[in-house]
């Protein structure tokens, strides 16, 4: 039985896992990549594009003995800038193949395209749930401003959910995981209990289940919350011993946080409850009620959460959405 974060990363290095935190300009702080010395030669993710994430991604393959032109394939886990923005770097030195879930290909392909449309939909979400226009005007400014730390990538390696990734010494299997964003996929190694994780699940932090456009396409508003939800109670039934997330230390009990992480969701929900049980409020007054200022420097990560639980409480029939054609309110149906 694995004790403690230290001796999981050992286990992990001695299975040939080697996690390589990269520094990035985020809140978060260092993205966890990982390198996999097998054949292929594989990367999962990559840090931001940066000069410094580049140069810290090379020195610590090379402490491994390896460089960014030794690696054979890159594995993306999920489509957020942090994890993927030194992908087309990378291929374009290695000549990498690169895997990722497949219904997340074209928006890998078309990143700029689809930053562009992400905040066209996030901005349309945040102004139809109340929150003031200037707000929402301010944040696209800021998403814009981060793009750069982004890149497309071509995904030459197509995956479905469930499928097994043969290697020379290992098989991992892609398991798509959505809800933090529509892409998240994680790859379990059945025979030695490992799962890279990437942001599905992180000790130190609950991963936020952001409201994204869904990948197929559809104009429905995915319900983000009630997708994780769904995708933390999959994982929970793996046996796995060691848990490497995409940001701080590996998981030694991933069924004891699942369960501490749920439990968080279902008193939040309450929390929400009690508030549009006094009144009908919109998404922003939830979240004002709530995170006071934050709320407003942070609109839509607490919109994304303030969403999610309504959502959870509309599905079980407490509360109503109301549309007066401009704002969406919540309200108790008793």
């Amino acid at each position: 039985m694995i004790a403690t974060p230290e001796e999981a990363l050992e286990q992990a290095a001695l299975a040939g896992i080697h996690q390589m935190p990269i520094w990035t300009p985020f809140a978060v702080g260092q993205v966890n990549c990982f390198l996999i010395e097998d054949e292929p030669l594989t990367l999962v993710d990559t840090g931001p594009n940066s000069g410094k994430a580049l140069d810290e991604l090379g020195a610590q393959l090379g402490a491994h003995g390896h460089s960014i032109d030794d690696l054979e394939l890159l594995i993306v886990t999920h489509q957020h800038i942090d994890h993927l923005g030194l992908a087309e770097i990378v291929v374009e030195h290695s000549g990498a193949k690169v895997a990722a879930i497949g219904v997340a290909a074209e928006r890998l392909a078309n990143f700029s395209e689809d930053a562009e449309l992400e905040d066209a939909f996030a901005v349309e979400l945040m102004l139809r749930n109340g929150i003031p226009e200037e707000v929402a005007r301010a944040l696209q400014s800021v998403s814009r401003s981060f793009r750069g730390w982004g890149s497309r990538v071509q995904v030459t390696r197509p995956l479905e959910d469930g499928q097994a990734m043969p290697f020379r010494d290992r098989t991992l299997q892609a398991l798509h995981r959505p809800g933090h964003s529509p892409s998240d996929t994680v790859f379990w190694d059945e025979e030695r209990r490992i799962l890279i994780a990437a942001d599905h699940l992180i000790a130190h932090i609950s991963s936020n289940p952001l409201i994204t456009r869904p990948l197929d396409g559809s104009e429905r508003r995915p319900q983000a919350l009630v997708t994780y939800i769904e995708s933390m109670r999959k994982t929970r039934e793996l046996p796995a011993e060691i848990v490497l997330s995409g940001h701080g230390e590996p998981i030694v009990d991933h069924a004891a946080l699942i369960d501490d992480r749920i439990a968080k969701h279902e008193r939040r929900k309450e929390k929400i409850y009690r508030l549009i049980a006094e009144q009908p409020r919109s998404g922003y007054e939830i979240a004002q009620a709530i995170w006071k200022n934050v709320a407003v420097t942070q609109a839509f990560l607490t919109l994304s959460e303030v969403i999610g639980h309504a959502d959870l409480l509309v599905n079980e029939g407490r509360v109503r959405e109301t549309d007066d054609g401009e704002v969406i309110r919540y309200e108790a149906t008793r």
